[in-house]
């Protein structure tokens, strides 16, 4: 017993320390599962699936700069992706919706209303983009695919405040590149740190992509993102690899982007990650997405380093235990254990000679 309290004397600050960086260990977690879980534009699979028993991914298609991609070809391609569907035995018709798709190109315009104006970042959206981006209204509406008018404009708060001086915008006209457009809506744009460091200092507007090709003769369709039903994992990317148009750009698989196995995976592919392979040009999103993927990255290791000695301590009491376990037991039980055996013997040996010789002493 002395030993054991020795032993328990000595490896005191060992357990205190250990204790404390299984703490550490937990907040790494759960500094990495706030990352993982920060970008709704990341999340799109998952809230499409809703409650539906069949998995969807979630695909992005950058295209290279300066190339794009036309409706036609996005058209193309979704026929392709039906045909794929059909042939892992999905039946897509309108009342089942298992492809889901969005597009935008980006670009430049002066805004003004007479009295003010500025340059701001034109996002011109195709599809179903806001189901995609979330993105926060403060008022109004957001930009819908079954919107007749192409005239209809989303301020941020920054355009908004410049123009009018509010956010109560719904219907004030004003004009872009010189061109009478209404405001249906203003929006706050992600606040989270990554976003905010990927867009910088830009004022931005979103207006339909038909509207935007007419005021920019240069209009092109440079990101694409889908999410779509996926009988096995894998088979959404292989798909969208085999199919779309991507030329130099890069396709990304958002699914499980965030997966620990996935982000684990930067360390071996970390040389590859710094040489840009692609000529991708990325949106501001996919910028702050990466940037997320390196802080899960950071989180993740530290929780493993904090989480390695608690481990090894435990493994040594563990066999500490045993080894003392195995002594007491030789040293106690077993003796003690053969005496009563030896005693056990000498009596049924004893009874067994009185049955053969009664009278006897």
């Amino acid at each position: 017993m002395a030993d054991m309290k020795t032993i328990g004397k000595k490896w005191l600050w060992p357990l205190a320390l250990a204790a404390l960086l299984m703490i550490i260990c937990g907040l790494c977690l759960l500094g990495y599962k706030s990352r993982a879980d920060m970008l709704l534009s990341q999340q799109a699979a998952e809230r499409w699936r809703g409650e539906n028993e069949t998995p969807f991914a979630q695909i992005s298609c950058f295209m290279p700069v300066g190339g794009s991609l036309s409706e036609e070809e996005i058209y193309n391609f979704r026929t392709a992706m039906v045909t794929k569907l059909t042939e892992a035995s999905f039946e897509v018709t309108a009342d089942t919706p298992l492809i889901h798709d969005a597009w935008c190109g980006f670009g430049k315009a002066t805004i003004s209303n007479g009295q003010r104006r500025g340059d701001v970042q034109v996002t011109a959206v195709g599809g179903n983009f806001f189901d995609f981006h979330p993105i926060k209204l403060v008022s109004g509406n957001y930009l819908s695919p079954d919107d007749l008018m192409e005239d209809r404009v989303l301020l941020d708060r920054e355009c908004a405040w410049l123009l009018f001086g509010g956010e109560e915008l719904t219907g004030m006209s004003f004009q872009i590149n010189g061109q009478p457009y209404y405001v249906a809506g203003v929006i706050e744009r992600e606040t989270d740190k990554f976003s905010q460091k990927a867009l910088g200092d830009t004022m931005g507007i979103y207006m339909s992509w038909q509207g935007w090709k007419k005021l920019s003769e240069d209009a092109g369709i440079s990101c694409y993102e889908l999410v779509m039903a996926e009988p096995v994992e894998g088979f959404c990317y292989r798909a969208v690899t085999e199919k779309f148009p991507i030329g130099r750009g890069e396709i990304v698989d958002n699914t499980y982007r965030y997966e620990p196995e996935r982000i684990l995976k930067m360390l071996k592919d970390g040389s590859d990650r710094s040489m840009r392979l692609s000529e991708a040009s990325y949106p501001y999103w996919e910028n702050a997405a990466r940037a997320v993927e390196d802080s899960c990255l950071v989180w993740l290791v530290a929780a493993l380093v904090a989480g390695l000695m608690p481990a090894v301590l435990l493994l040594y009491f563990a066999i500490k235990a045993l080894v003392y376990s195995k002594a007491k037991l030789e040293d106690e039980y077993v003796p003690s254990a053969r005496e009563k055996l030896s005693e056990a013997w000498r009596v049924r040996a004893r009874k067994r000679w009185e049955k053969k010789n009664p009278g006897k002493k």
